[in-house]
């Protein structure tokens, strides 16, 4: 097993960014995700730290967006948060670390943790209008699968049942690593999940361009759920 890291100095934490370079190698060969290996790659040399000491952070981003959620319990994800949280419980401090850890390491679709992200103004029409700002936008991506022909993005939230603005961290997530790759949106799918429950959609472009006709920072309308059993 390779994983390969990069510690991060971010405001807020120490961002440790680990990919799995063999599963990255097979899951991202011959279906077009190519660009998605060649992007977690290049963050080991040129990832500009001085754009997520300042400007807009997604992981703050405090407005709902009308997303069709999916709830689902007992999901693969939300059992492998199970088994890490107690598998990891001496060998990490924090939940996530041990979430993401065991995702990485025994997951066979998972490829890298922590990935960190951003957005130009210039990439989003309407950029100043959302956000408030002209500096780039960014984040880091708690957990980054490829399953099912498709890239997906996961955040782990420990109470994700009670969660208001996930959707939206997450969606802006999808549509940063769809400009930084050239991946086309329709190729992500978006989640947020604890160890019971979590919530899938898939990002559009078109719903963002539709909300933008209200202030998206006024914008206070819940997403509809559904339940899967």
């Amino acid at each position: 097993m390779v994983i390969k890291e990069r510690v991060l100095e971010h405001p807020g934490s120490f961002y440790v960014f680990r990919i799995h370079e063999a599963k990255t190698n097979q899951l991202c060969n011959g279906n077009g995700f190519a660009p998605l290996k060649t992007y977690l790659s290049s963050v080991f040399e040129q990832c500009p730290d001085k754009y997520f000491h300042e400007g807009p952070r997604s992981s703050c981003l405090k407005f709902r967006m009308n997303h069709d959620l999916i709830e689902v319990r007992g999901h693969e994800v939300s059992t492998l948060a199970k088994y890490g949280l107690l598998e990891n419980q001496q060998r990490y401090k924090d939940n996530h670390s041990r979430v993401q850890m065991f995702m990485l390491e025994h997951d066979s679709n998972t490829v890298a943790m922590e990935v960190p992200l951003w957005l130009h103004e210039q990439e989003l029409e309407g950029y100043h209008e959302l956000f408030g700002s002209a500096l780039p936008l960014s984040g880091h991506i708690d957990v980054l699968r490829v399953d099912d022909g498709n890239v997906w993005i996961w955040d782990y939230k420990p109470h994700a049942q009670k969660e208001k603005y996930a959707a939206t961290q997450v969606y802006f997530y999808s549509l940063m690593l769809s400009k930084r790759t050239g991946i086309p949106l329709e190729h992500f799918r978006c989640g947020y999940f604890d160890d019971v429950h979590a919530y899938l959609f898939q990002p559009k472009e078109g719903l963002l361009q539709k909300e933008k006709k209200t202030s998206l920072m006024d914008f206070n309308e819940t997403s509809n759920i559904h339940t899967l059993s």
